[in-house]
């Protein structure tokens, strides 16, 4: 009997899962991976993209490649069931015989997949052992995302995919790619070249918090060639990501304007540089070397429109996914107050001041985007000036705080919950960190405020509560400049949105979480993330 209960807690203690499911039952069987373990499935070709991942996952990190054969035992078995569940539900069971992951649609079949690899061990061998359980489980949140930044600092490919892999493994299903801003711009648009001719190339950049305390002098550059971005969208769809494209509008436009001076509403005037340090010529339109906010912002003529539509146009073949980003946060309204040629168009359109102008910009583009059968999604600066022009499935996704999701969440428009506050993972995760961050020391989020954060604000109604849909974390890199500092701004606060996105509000406990995520470090270091290390420390509050 004692033998019994040891050994069955003994099994508990190794089943720790990151975000956790709805039900876990452990057992006081075991099931052990060797090389003759089969692969099988009831339906190869949707099973196909787990298959392949769960192969390429032991390969890496294990000597271990499986058979695809069929079998009576030792076996795992992906089985597509014929019942309508959720997206992503599955049922993964563990016995001595078999491992057998279930679900109604091919999603499920992965999110299970991922969750018999956060029970393999840490250690790398060819014979690994899998605890007895039964997991049922279900995502709580239908959008789980994460956003990177690759305007400021350009992030190559093989990283982006790395990067897409961490959000698999932690059963994000969205991956926000930002790809246009004041300090570069960095996707391929064949019918204008100057983007990443000019546009993609900066002549240095600030060193320090902005504006900074002095200059690399180091012109850099970086872009993705439109083939590069096919790889990446096929290598999330495989993954069950879908990739959002983001193409700011009408602010953080600098490296566009400096490619075609004639998108601004001053061509002829210079940019604003707000940067102590400086480096190369400071006259003419120039893509940015420092952080902030700019004045030089897209004028609402025809000329814009036209150029945005034929953007767009190119961004939509590349992207197959529901949703085109389109910014509109932070758009400094000076120079529209200032143009003869926006107050005529204000006057024109009846419109009161400039915030109405930027809801017929955005209007105007939402409009286009939906004429292609497509949506959009916005920052919720795009309320400003009145929400009653957008239309119903416009997607807010909101960073300011809690004021713009009730707004939108009470006109019915499906929000995502963003808080600088609580989801800005540019911030630091210590009291004092070693290298310089957002506001440096100014801000803190360590991991518990993460994992603390409701999405779902308290004014709204009951009925109002279902337009919050999802939420995502958000990765700016003013100051990160390469992939292993990203890593460590992420790892382990992904962990807490995770849980947050995934696992029903009553489930969540933050003792159980610093439980498991001792396996989930373990984890981490089997990756080789590059992640930080006293992640355990006491709320910011």
């Amino acid at each position: 009997m004692l033998l019994v209960i040891f050994g069955g807690f003994a099994f508990s203690q190794n089943i720790r899962i990151i975000p956790e499911p709805e039900s876990v039952m452990p057992t006081q069987e075991a099931f052990v991976i060797t090389s003759q373990t089969n692969i099988v499935a009831n339906n190869s070709v949707k099973a196909q993209k787990t298959i392949v991942y769960l192969n390429d996952y032991l390969k890496k990190y294990y000597p271990l490649s499986l058979q695809r054969n069929t079998a009576q035992k030792n076996y795992i078995a992906f089985r597509l069931t014929s019942n309508g569940a959720t997206i992503g539900s599955y049922t993964l069971d563990v016995s001595k015989d078999s491992i057998v992951i279930s679900s109604g649609n091919e999603e499920g079949l992965f999110y299970g997949m991922q969750t018999l690899i956060q029970l393999l061990p840490t250690t790398p061998s060819s014979i690994l052992t899998v605890p007895g359980v039964v997991v049922k489980d279900a995502p709580h949140m239908t959008y789980r995302g994460m956003m990177l930044d690759c305007g400021r600092n350009f992030m190559p490919v093989d990283f982006v995919k790395k990067y897409i892999d961490y959000l698999a493994l932690h059963k994000f299903n969205s991956f926000h790619w930002h790809l246009t801003e004041d300090q570069g711009w960095r996707i391929e648009i064949k019918k204008y070249p100057r983007l990443t001719e000019v546009g993609a190339w900066r002549n240095g950049t600030i060193i320090g918090n902005h504006p900074g305390t002095g200059n690399t002098y180091k012109k850099t550059d970086g872009f993705y060639t439109q083939k590069e971005i096919k790889e990446v969208v096929k290598y999330a769809a495989d993954r069950y990501i879908t990739v959002l494209p983001e193409i700011e509008m009408p602010g953080h436009s600098s490296a566009a304007i400096a490619a075609y001076p004639q998108l601004s509403c001053f061509p002829d005037s210079s940019s604003e540089i707000q940067a102590k340090y400086w480096a190369g010529p400071r006259t003419g339109k120039q893509v940015q070397q420092s952080w902030g906010v700019y004045k030089d912002i897209y004028a609402p003529t025809e000329y814009t429109f036209h150029f945005i539509e034929n953007v767009l146009d190119e961004v939509i073949k590349l992207f197959p996914s529901k949703y085109i980003h389109i910014g509109g946060d932070e758009a400094e309204k000076d120079y529209w107050n200032e143009s003869p040629y926006c107050k005529q168009l204000m006057k024109n359109l009846k419109l009161k001041n400039a915030d109405e102008l930027q809801s017929y910009f955005i209007q105007r583009v939402e409009k286009y985007v939906n004429s292609k059968g497509r949506e959009i999604i916005g920052w919720d600066e795009i309320l400003d000036g009145g929400i009653g022009g957008l239309s119903p499935n416009a997607t807010i996704m909101s960073w300011r705080g809690e004021d713009g999701s009730i707004a939108a969440a009470q006109q019915h428009h499906n929000v995502i919950m963003s808080p600088f506050d609580w989801l800005y993972f540019d911030h630091q995760q210590l009291p004092h960190e070693d290298s310089i961050t957002f506001s440096d020391n100014q801000y803190y989020l360590p991991l518990d405020s993460v994992y603390s954060y409701n999405p779902v604000p308290a004014k709204l109604s009951k009925d109002e509560q279902k337009y919050i849909i999802g939420m995502q974390a958000n990765v700016w890199t003013e100051y990160i400049t390469n992939p292993r500092k990203v890593e460590y701004m992420v790892f382990p606060r992904i962990a807490a949105l995770a849980e947050g996105a995934w696992t029903k509000p009553q489930n969540k406990n933050y003792d159980d979480f610093k439980l498991r995520m001792q396996s989930e470090i373990a984890r981490y270091k089997l990756w080789s993330v590059n992640y930080c290390t006293q992640w355990n420390q006491p709320d910011r509050n």
